[in-house]
């Protein structure tokens, strides 16, 4: 089980199922955005899918892909693909937590 801190925008002694099912998180394969790739667009941040392990922009990028691929996959938890950061949100909770 993966050590973290869980807050949410709810009573914070609720805990996150989704975040908390992640046993060991997914790292990204590259550090791009491969649906910007495709597409020629650019990316300010970068998250991966702890579901499937894709690695997509955040909401600050113009395309948003990681919150669509969210909603569209019903893949609800992303952690922050940058260096040094390491946290986690679960999309349908709204809950972050450091790892």
């Amino acid at each position: 089980m993966i050590a973290r801190r869980l807050y949410t925008s709810r009573m914070a002694t609720e805990v996150c199922v989704h975040i908390d099912a992640v046993d060991e998180v997914k790292q990204p394969q590259q550090r791009v955005c491969e649906e910007c790739v495709k597409i020629g667009a650019q990316w300010v941040h970068l998250r991966t899918c702890q579901q499937c392990g894709t690695t997509r922009c955040c909401d600050s990028s113009p395309n948003r892909h990681a919150s669509k691929h969210a909603r569209a996959s019903g893949h609800p938890v992303i952690a922050s693909a940058e260096p040094g950061e390491r946290w986690l949100y679960c999309y349908p909770d709204d809950a972050f937590a450091e790892y």
